[in-house]
């Protein structure tokens, strides 16, 4: 057995008392002692900050990286304009994902493509099939950069007190900027992986990982781990691969649109010529068999990956990904409040013919729970709070 990878900070997490996993070949923290649910309803009321360093960082450079990445994304790359980044996926031959990725311009020669920890080696060797094709080279810069994701409400203000910026980074979503603090500059993106309408994603140094993860700390910032991680993403809507891309609990291979966050990863602009498996997404565009839709079960329970989902008794899919995840209530005015509660969510693989509204059935050890198909799992839309949506 191969000895697990660590980040710059992981001595910090065990000064923290994390639960340390194998994660894609990386020693992980799981969860702080507060535990999974704190560490979700934090992120969600104050902040949340996540070690992303194991996330793989390649720097694509040369005359022709533009043509490169318009080959084997499928984004409009040259849409880019340096201080904007935007997500992708990394096609199959065959349409699906060999990963989903974003990319970031945060200067005009050179690309960062920040592709999923389990999936770096696998990646490279899939762009190795094009690379000979262009003047162009990739330097995986994973182990010489870290990233700390800096999520939830208070996460723009507490960058401004340790930087004194007036601003982070421009106001839309994946504006790019650079703030300096203690005389170190930190690169920022307005990226993440929680749904949180404010949320960002700094790069810097290895060696300087562990200085900036103590001074969020300091500010009231709290470290959450990758179980909290996983059900605000859940919650939010976004896929991971393995679960949501890449093959389904039946081994064949996930189409690239039947995932939702497809239409804003795939571009069919003219300029992005003959990109990997264009004709065959463009197919896609139309409707595929099977779709993945945010599921809400109805019965109790709880509903996990792999499960059987039926519609009338007859088999319709598979659950992609499901737990219990804990929400804040709000009252009136759109604070939160003290009280809290939990509900059991998923995403499921489904027959396309379902629809938002319609009842299927959970097979859960055999016996059948009824869930609903929902439009969203939570709102993203009301600044500064994440709220649960409730059936």
């Amino acid at each position: 057995m191969s000895e697990l990878k660590r980040t710059p900070l992981y001595p910090a997490h065990l000064a923290a008392g994390a639960a340390m996993v194998d994660f894609g070949g990386w020693e992980m923290p799981i969860q702080y002692p507060t535990g999974i649910v704190a560490e979700h309803l934090y992120d969600r009321r104050k902040c949340g900050i996540f070690d992303v360093s194991h996330m793989g960082r390649l720097l694509v450079e040369g005359p022709d990286r533009l043509a490169f990445l318009q080959r084997v994304l499928t984004s409009n790359v040259a849409a880019l304009t340096p201080g904007r980044a935007q997500y992708c996926m990394i096609p199959t031959e065959t349409g699906g994902a060999v990963d989903d990725a974003y990319v970031y311009l945060f200067e005009a020669e050179r690309y960062m493509l920040v592709v999923n920890a389990s999936n770096t080696d696998k990646d490279l060797a899939h762009f190795a099939k094009y690379l000979p094709e262009y003047d162009c080279r990739i330097t995986n810069i994973t182990d010489r950069y870290s990233s700390i994701a800096v999520q939830g409400p208070e996460a723009e203000a507490i960058l401004k007190a340790l930087s004194g910026a007036e601003t982070i980074t421009g106001p839309r979503k994946n504006d790019l900027g650079q703030i300096t603090i203690q005389g170190r500059a930190v690169r920022v993106s307005k990226t993440g992986y929680t749904g949180d309408p404010i949320g960002y994603e700094v790069f810097l140094p290895a060696g300087d990982a562990v200085w900036l993860w103590d001074l969020l700390i300091a500010q009231g910032a709290r470290p959450t781990g990758l179980g909290a991680r996983d059900t605000l993403r859940l919650e939010a809507g976004l896929p991971l691969y393995g679960h949501e891309l890449g093959t389904d609990p039946g081994g064949a291979e996930i189409p690239i649109f039947a995932v939702p966050l497809a239409r804003f990863a795939v571009s069919f602009a003219p300029e992005k010529g003959d990109f990997v498996a264009r004709e065959l997404l463009e197919a896609q565009k139309g409707g595929t068999a099977k779709r993945v839709v945010p599921i809400a079960l109805e019965d109790r329970g709880v509903i996990r990956a792999g499960m059987e989902v039926l519609r009338d008794g007859a088999p319709a899919g598979w659950v992609t990904s499901g737990t219990m995840v804990p929400y804040y209530r709000f009252d009136q005015a759109g604070e939160p409040l003290d009280a809290t509660g939990k509900r059991a969510i998923a995403f499921a693989y489904v027959d396309s013919a379902l629809t938002v509204g319609d009842t299927v059935q959970v097979n859960v050890r055999g016996k059948l729970l009824n869930a609903r198909i929902v439009k969203r799992h939570m709102r993203q839309d009301l600044p500064p709070y994440g709220r649960a949506e409730l059936i």
